[in-house]
């Protein structure tokens, strides 16, 4: 059908009619794509993002940004997070906690201090765009690299806890960032929030890594003798939301919560059962949080060639300065795991997008920046796979298939 069929029978549909259209549109483009990519042997996830620039505004403008889609995008990516969760157990996380923690600092320091300086000596823009600027780079999207690691069933290899540790710490220090660069722009910085949301953020944190697996296990035997069906999965999903609104109310992603509620229950009994359903929950919604990134690209920026100047240097600051610093801090782990955790830490992301959407709302930043920073965060996120796939090739996975998946297997053949 052409572009402008599609537009006219979406014109003619209902609100709802609508709404049901444009989400069967993008999962089928996602789905299509991604299996085009993978017969490429290219990572699916380029794909979904792809999908999203060809369907939406860029191009053929078959659909278009929503609430709803920004909702599904959402869950999409706390679905993803809360699965990879799952295969994260507490020891992991405390086993890599010092070099993570060198790797979110770092990963924050070094591109915040490139962005805000490129802004400060690049003429017309103000301070307060530069720091912006310096804001929006230090935005880490765990969900592109997590997608990419499990594709490859290597979410459990020792770069990809130090990544997932290290972007976990890298979001909370990047959304305390945020919350001061957002008071500079309103006019004044409330000190004691920020400490407040600072100190609530690692006791979330801390707690639930800490206690968290204990306290489901003292409850998981009660919560499966309940007489519904799926006991453990609607309490799950119950954690996992949970999780996602107390980190939310905190000040910080939700993504944060739903991935410390994957945490919680990794050492769950039947957990291999769970992580299959949740699984094929993040099937469903992932391609939703992929296409979204994809459709907010806006290829207009490009027409004026002092925007791409500054768009391409930009670029290839966020790429470079995320690979130094974040390898800087992973380099007594070898090179090798260096590059790997560089690698991972790549792609902006939706983290990139809401920064440059809270810029614009506050006045902050110009249409220019506001585009720069979203072809920042696409084109990260669309070069991240292909370095990650480089930077993991020859390593062994390290997943293997549960023990549903197998009984499946055995079912079906």
């Amino acid at each position: 059908m052409s572009g402008n069929g599609l537009s006219a029978l979406l014109l003619s549909t209902g609100d709802h009619g609508k709404i049901l259209l444009a989400l069967f549109i993008a999962l089928v483009a996602a789905k299509l794509t991604a299996e085009l990519f993978e017969r490429l042997r290219q990572p699916a996830v380029v794909g979904e993002i792809l999908a999203g620039i060809i369907i939406g505004p860029a191009l053929l403008n078959w659909i278009q940004p929503t609430e709803v889609m920004d909702a599904l995008a959402e869950i999409g990516v706390i679905f993803l997070l809360f699965t990879v969760g799952l295969e994260t157990r507490p020891s992991d996380i405390f086993k890599v906690g010092g070099t993570a923690t060198i790797v979110a600092v770092l990963g924050v320091v070094v591109p915040f201090i490139a962005g805000w300086a490129l802004l400060s000596v690049w003429p017309g823009h103000s301070q307060i765009e530069a720091i912006f600027l310096g804001a929006a780079m230090v935005a880490t999207s765990v969900g592109i690299t997590a997608r990419v690691l499990s594709g490859m069933g290597l979410i459990s290899a020792d770069a990809s806890r130090v990544i997932l540790a290290a972007a976990v710490i890298d979001d909370v220090i990047g959304l305390l960032v945020l919350a001061v660069v957002s008071s500079m722009a309103s006019g004044s910085v409330n000190y004691v929030h920020i400490a407040v949301t600072a100190a609530l953020a690692i006791l979330f944190t801390v707690v639930t890594i800490a206690f968290g697996a204990r306290a489901v296990n003292r409850v998981s035997g009660k919560v499966q003798a309940l007489k519904m069906p799926h006991p453990l999965l609607i309490f799950a999903l119950v954690l996992c939301f949970g999780f996602a609104a107390l980190a939310s109310l905190i000040g910080i992603a939700g993504l944060v919560g739903a991935f410390l509620a994957g945490v919680a229950l990794s050492e769950s009994t039947d957990g291999t059962k769970l992580h299959s359903q949740s699984g094929a929950l993040t099937e469903f919604t992932a391609p939703f949080f992929l296409v979204n990134i994809g459709m907010k690209l806006n290829l207009s920026i490009f027409l004026s060639t002092r925007t791409v100047e500054l768009a391409a240097i930009v670029i290839v600051l966020a790429i470079v300065t995320k690979f130094v610093g974040c390898g800087i801090g992973a380099l007594k782990m070898g090179r090798r795991r260096a590059f790997q955790v560089g690698a991972g830490m790549v792609p902006r992301g939706e983290v990139g997008i809401v920064v440059a959407q809270i810029g614009l709302g506050l006045a902050a930043v110009s249409d220019s920046i506001y585009g720069v920073v979203l072809a920042m965060a696409v084109i990260t996120t669309l070069a991240a796979p292909p370095f990650i796939k480089l930077a993991f090739a020859n390593e062994p996975p390290t997943a293997q298939p549960s023990e549903y998946d197998t009984e499946l297997q055995e079912e079906l053949g």
